[in-house]
């Protein structure tokens, strides 16, 4: 092979999504980019170069996320050698005080201590991982990276025991042989225990997990390249075209993919709050919904009878319907009109009013298509596995729902073979790290192989890129751009809520922009680096004290980000889902909601511009309670949580009473508290992505914008997503 056929095909390797290039030799030094391009036969071949490049390091971070989800959704199902195949050939797996060595060593562990030395998983038992809130960060050189995770499980067997693990993974990754994989998995156990009496830390003294990235690394996922691209060479205006093309249809991809998932995410509040519109706003005309043992439902009006199954639109005094999206990957086909998605469904169901509680885990495996420009829900599949009483807990309640009433009755029974007791959702996509397709268990059904409808009518040909060549690069560099903010802003969102969790202010100030401005819960915004972190001293102290006996996790899930056209600027929806572990007694948890975050591009990284926490949604008082068997609050209290200690020891820059309608019903705010089971208004910051619906409460600015219009996007020159 010629030189030029070597670089040509390395090329092709990062339009692809890997980072080959960078055993390639530096024609310049890194931070010395090429001069601008010229209009010509051979002057945009370094830029063309330079943007290949970019592609796959963008693209290796979301190869990474796989991994891990992919972890995720194979251990679910007990798929031991599919979990093995995502290590690299020497990779290093450790669990607390066990440490195994080499892929196949990796696989023997998995066989034997999770399944028992057997493949797949016992009947009624429950191997749930739901490992999410990623922070990644890609190494200069683009072959190896680092990422850190929260991991939640749910184990046991029905008829057995139950239990409840908790840990935090910092992990390696790396690029073998064509394929990102696994290098070293490290958990670090925090939490656990037996169902029946809750979770507890598992030391008098938790240490606190080191991290492998600053504030400043959390908001570069992507630092500069330790290598640049080769000089300029020939190639004839044809061969410059298809490169290009191929360019444009891989950014294509990775925006489609950051589409999917809003779509996705915002599904799931939207199932949360029981807004059935908006639900049905997202599948085409002709979309299916298929529900395990149940049947299908065709078309909207069908969906929307499977819906109201959960009875009217609209939550009512002590409802709880959440489902937590986790674990979610994307796949876009060829041809950019056609996308799937599997993750996780966590619901936490039940009435307060009627003292009634129950988790369920479900697998979704949906299909989506491009109508008109816009992404639509075409097919999607859930498929239970496990619902169970929340005062029983999985090992002990296995809850069958009655028969349906007739008006409820879905429109055609289930597919054959779904019917399957036990079966494993099919894997449509192969196996990330070794590129061969999922190998099942002997003797375990595999459901859902087939698509529930045939070739969809899509129509979203993107539009032509511009003629002139210079004009072409630099939209498809702001496309591209787009997506790397994105996983960016998902990085500074998930490093904000583990800083909190080990009381590490002064790195939780920097992650904010010289700007910011961070709500403290029930007092008010502060704004500045220096102020937030005074303001976390203040209410929380600091050094975090010592014996550590407690550690609170804030996992913020499910984002919703919307980035600007110019990819400097984001708005940002994400839930809380709050868990806190103490030794001495058993834990508890509680939800809330970011609806309006922003983040900006700062001196070249990301940063947090506006955080907002709205609390609490729900919560447990005991974790014997949970949350339907919780006392109602006392609404003739002055104050729920008592004067907050900002008010008078470090005051506000802008006072939650200051802000109006925004912060009505909410602690501090005006108007009289709303406190669980009551609910609580839920603001968004978008609109229903596929019809446009407006929500009953939208705000789409930064909370404090119309009382401190200096704290607006666009008073600070940046962009409105």
């Amino acid at each position: 092979m010629t030189g030029s056929m070597r670089r040509g095909a390395l090329l092709t390797m990062f339009l692809l999504g890997t980072s080959a290039l960078a055993t390639m030799p530096a024609a310049r030094a890194a931070d010395q980019p090429p001069p601008s391009p010229r209009v010509g036969h051979t002057s945009i071949s370094p830029w063309l170069d330079r943007l290949a490049r970019d592609i796959g390091r963008a693209k290796a971070i979301r190869d990474v996320k796989r991994l891990e989800y992919s972890y995720a959704q194979y251990s679910q199902f007990g798929l031991w050698n599919e979990m093995a195949g995502l290590f690299a050939d020497n990779a290093v797996f450790i669990n607390g005080a066990e440490t195994v060595q080499g892929r196949a060593a990796i696989g023997r562990y998995f066989l034997s201590k999770f399944g028992g030395g057997h493949a797949g998983l016992a009947p009624g038992q429950l191997h749930t991982q739901l490992i999410d809130e990623p922070v990644i960060n890609l190494a200069p050189d683009g072959l190896t990276a680092k990422g850190r995770w929260h991991g939640l499980s749910m184990l046991g067997r029905f008829g057995g025991d139950a239990e409840w693990q908790g840990d935090i993974r910092e992990n390696e990754y790396i690029f073998e042989n064509g394929a990102w994989k696994i290098a070293r998995l490290h958990v670090y156990p925090q939490f656990g225990g037996p169902y029946e009496t809750g979770w507890r830390t598992l030391e008098p003294d938790l240490k606190v997990v080191p991290y492998h990235y600053t504030p400043a690394e959390a908001g570069v996922p992507i630092p500069p390249a330790a290598n640049d691209v080769l000089g300029e060479r020939t190639e004839t205006p044809d061969e410059l075209a298809l490169r290009l093309k191929q360019a444009n249809g891989a950014i294509a991809a990775l925006n489609d993919e950051d589409k999917i998932r809003n779509l996705q995410n915002a599904y799931g509040y939207y199932i949360d709050r029981k807004m059935w519109d908006d639900v049905t706003d997202l599948f085409t005309s002709d979309g299916v919904l298929e529900v395990g043992g149940v049947g299908v439902y065709n078309g909207t009006k069908g969906i929307r009878r499977a819906l109201d199954r959960d009875g009217p639109a609209g939550l009512k005094y002590g409802q709880l319907n959440n489902h937590v999206q986790f674990d979610v990957t994307v796949t876009i086909a060829p041809g950019g009109n056609e996308a799937r998605a599997r993750g996780i469904d966590l619901g936490m169901l039940g009435n307060a009013d009627q003292g009634t509680a129950f988790w369920s885990v479900a697998v979704f495996q949906n299909r989506y298509v491009k109508q008109n420009g816009i992404w639509h829900v075409r097919e999607m599949r859930l498929f239970p596995v496990m619902k169970a009483d929340y005062y029983k807990g999985w090992g002990k309640s296995a809850v069958v729902d009655p028969a349906l009433p007739a008006q409820f009755a879905p429109d055609r029974p289930l597919p054959v073979g779904d019917h399957a007791a036990g079966g494993i959702p099919a894997f449509i996509e192969a196996n990330p790290a070794t590129g061969q397709p999922v190998d099942y268990p002997a003797g375990i059904a595999v459901i859902a192989k087939a698509n529930l409808l045939g070739s969809s009518h899509a129509d979203g040909a993107a539009p032509p890129p511009p003629a002139d060549p210079k004009a072409a690069l630099a939209d498809a560099e702001r496309r591209l751009a787009v997506s790397k903010a994105y996983d960016a802003v998902m990085n500074v969102s998930s490093a904000f809520a583990q800083w909190i969790d080990d009381f590490q202010w002064e790195k939780l100030g920097d992650l904010f922009a010289d700007k910011g401005a961070r709500e403290e819960p029930f007092s008010g915004f502060f704004i500045g680096p220096d102020h937030i972190t005074r303001a976390e001293v203040t209410q929380w102290g600091w050094p975090q004290p010592t014996p550590r006996h407690n550690i609170p996790i804030h996992l913020r899930l499910q984002p919703v980000i919307n980035v600007a056209s110019d990819g400097r600027s984001a708005n940002l929806t994400t839930r809380l889902f709050s868990i806190g572990a103490s030794y001495d007694k058993a834990g508890s948890f509680s939800g809330a909601m970011y609806p309006n975050d922003q983040a900006v591009l700062e001196d070249g990284v990301w940063k947090l511009w506006s955080v907002a926490i709205d609390e609490f949604y729900y919560r447990s008082d005991t974790y014997e309670n949970g949350w339907a068997r919780i006392k109602p609050a006392d609404p003739a209290a002055a104050a729920m949580h008592g004067p907050n200690v900002l008010l008078t020891a470090y005051p506000p820059d802008i006072p939650i009473s200051g802000l109006g309608v925004r912060e009505d019903g909410f602690d501090g705010g005006t108007g009289t508290p709303i406190e669980w089971p009551a609910i609580k208004p839920l603001w968004f910051s978008y609109k229903n992505p596929v019809s446009g619906r407006m929500p009953d409460h939208y705000w789409s600015d930064c909370v404090t914008c119309k009382v401190a219009p200096q704290t607006s996007f666009t008073a600070n020159g940046f962009l409105d997503p």
